[in-house]
């Protein structure tokens, strides 16, 4: 049988704010989307993911949703959702979009209800619990976005959780009529046509129904998904705000909703205290299709550091299938992350080839196939709360989410003179235009390679299995139905040679597209500077 459409696919993520505006507001919306879909359809990807485009008051830019089934007049209109949908399919593209099941916005009708009283319909669909007797918050959690995850509402005499801002108050999981409705805010979007969900902080769901508190987590170990240690949410163990035992049901619940419309497909954001367990717990047959967590989004580039992500979760899944991406919407570009402030110029194609080759689905975030750096946001520019809270020390998203550049123009051919973030002047050598122009440019190399990996079974769902190489060398096999490959990445700016395994020493050389090519020669690869070596053989 075929497989499934998701499992192998390159999925791109289009931030709609920032792809391309059609109405010179300084804002992109769905219908810049669709006039642009023949970019991402050239790029050999299977499908677009894109992020909230939904009613919302944007305290947190479309991830405080006033409405769930509405599309947020900055953004366009549901004909003009219906209109992209119908173009991306015609284009043989696949449309997945962001759901944000575990909170709303405090402009929500559920949340206005709620907070009017403590006996309305809805006044048990939030997180609502009593002052201490001393007026403080009910425990100690904390917000990611900085300080108490509590906040007063005097219209109750209570206090409302909140894992995010103070205008996302979370939603009741435990109620079952809270489960049910976001479950037919899904089946509205199925109806619609998508073709999945990409579900954001999909372990925040469940909370702790005794409200215990988190315990403290030493100094040492105060690291993980950004959370740096000036950032008190780094000082807990989150176990009781998140991560609860009664997720695996209902992500069972939704697969049945998923699984009795057909082809459609889940791919859960994950960020835990052991992100790679709870992946695995979550992504099973019977639970979510996909996963991907933050373990690749991280400031550690290394092949020791990719390859123990790797194998540790392959060690873990029971019959799951994984989602990698090296960047998005929340981190800073990869391009600066692990190649600093003056990337090396094969470092963008080597990443794109690096991710696309690991066993499971890939996201890929727009403008990663131009290889763009991150941008420099001034304060004074800054849009992002969390950036605004922790400057400067940590200056927020924005830099990750700045206009994609499709020409070099004073806008970029963004559509407006004043775009909501402003275009960086280092994008501009990198816009679009300038790369379909430059038959080496690393918008051409990633349409090379995807357009390649297509044709190699063993890349897009074959095994993996590491081999023993030293720093800064990565290498590791894929295989499919007896066909075998050997991939060698040099993940340093320096050449570099090392000896294959003998059972590899008479295999035949690859020539892998659009990536700096390593030689293969008397049992030995050559690597340049972030260059790539693919070997293959069959049994």
């Amino acid at each position: 049988m075929a497989h499934p459409w998701w499992r192998g696919a390159v999925i791109y993520q289009i931030y709609p704010r920032s792809f391309r505006d059609s109405n010179g507001d300084g804002i992109g919306d769905l219908p810049g989307i669709t006039a642009h879909l023949d970019h991402v359809a050239a790029l050999g990807v299977d499908a677009i993911w894109i992020s909230p485009f939904f009613t919302s008051p944007m305290a947190d830019f479309g991830y405080d949703i006033a409405d769930f089934r509405g599309v947020d007049p900055i953004f366009g209109t549901l004909a003009d959702f219906d209109a992209l949908v119908t173009r991306a399919h015609a284009r043989g593209l696949r449309v997945m979009i962001d759901q944000v099941l575990s909170h709303c916005s405090i402009e929500h009708p559920w949340f206005r209800e709620s907070r009017m009283s403590r006996d309305n319909p809805k006044a048990d669909w939030f997180v609502w619990a009593d002052a201490k007797p001393d007026g403080s918050p009910p425990n100690n959690w904390l917000s990611i976005f900085g300080g108490v995850a509590w906040r007063w509402e005097p219209r109750r005499g209570q206090y409302y959780l909140h894992n995010f801002l103070a205008d996302q108050p979370q939603l009741n999981f435990h109620q079952p009529a809270v489960r049910q409705a976001q479950l037919d805010n899904l089946r509205f979007w199925i109806d619609r046509g998508v073709d999945g969900f990409r579900l954001d902080s999909i372990n925040f769901c469940f909370h702790d129904a005794q409200l215990r508190d988190n315990p403290a987590k030493p100094i040492e170990a105060r690291s993980g998904r950004g959370f740096s240690p000036d950032n008190p949410y780094a000082f807990q163990y989150h176990w009781y705000n998140n991560t609860r035992p009664e997720t695996p049901v209902f992500l069972e619940e939704l697969r049945r909703l998923m699984d009795a419309h057909g082809d459609i497909t889940t791919l859960g954001e994950i960020s835990s205290e052991d992100s790679l367990a709870t992946m695995a717990e979550y992504v099973t047959p019977k639970r979510l299709h996909m996963g991907y967590s933050f373990e690749l989004l991280t400031d550690d580039f290394s092949a020791a550091h990719i390859r123990g992500t790797v194998e540790t979760l392959e060690a873990k899944l029971q019959g799951g299938w994984p989602c990698w991406a090296l960047s998005n919407h929340d981190v800073q570009r990869v391009a600066s992350r692990w190649g600093g402030v003056d990337p090396h110029p094969q470092l963008a194609r080597q990443l794109v080839a690096l991710v696309c080759s690991l066993r499971g689905s890939v996201c890929l975030y727009q403008g990663e196939e131009l290889g763009l750096p991150e941008a420099d946001v001034p304060f004074e520019a800054l849009q992002d709360p969390y950036g605004k809270t922790f400057w400067p020390n940590f200056k927020g998203r924005d830099g990750c989410r700045t206009p994609l550049p499709w020409t070099g123009d004073a806008d970029a051919g963004f559509g407006a003179p004043r775009p909501w973030l402003p275009v960086s002047e280092a994008h501009r050598a990198l816009s679009v235009a300038a790369q379909e122009a430059n038959a080496e440019s690393t918008l051409r190399a990633a349409r090379a390679f995807l357009a390649w990996r297509k044709s190699q079974p063993a890349l897009v769902e074959g095994s993996i299995r590491f081999l023993d190489a030293q720093e800064p060398a990565l290498a590791f096999e894929r295989e499919q139905d007896g066909e075998r490959m050997l991939l060698v990445f040099n993940l340093s700016e320096n050449s570099l040679e090392w000896n294959v395994p003998p059972q590899w020493a008479t295999a035949m050389q690859v020539q892998a597209p659009g990536v700096a090519t390593g030689m293969f020669t008397d049992g030995r690869v050559a690597l340049p500077a972030h260059g790539v070596a693919v070997l293959g053989m069959s049994k």
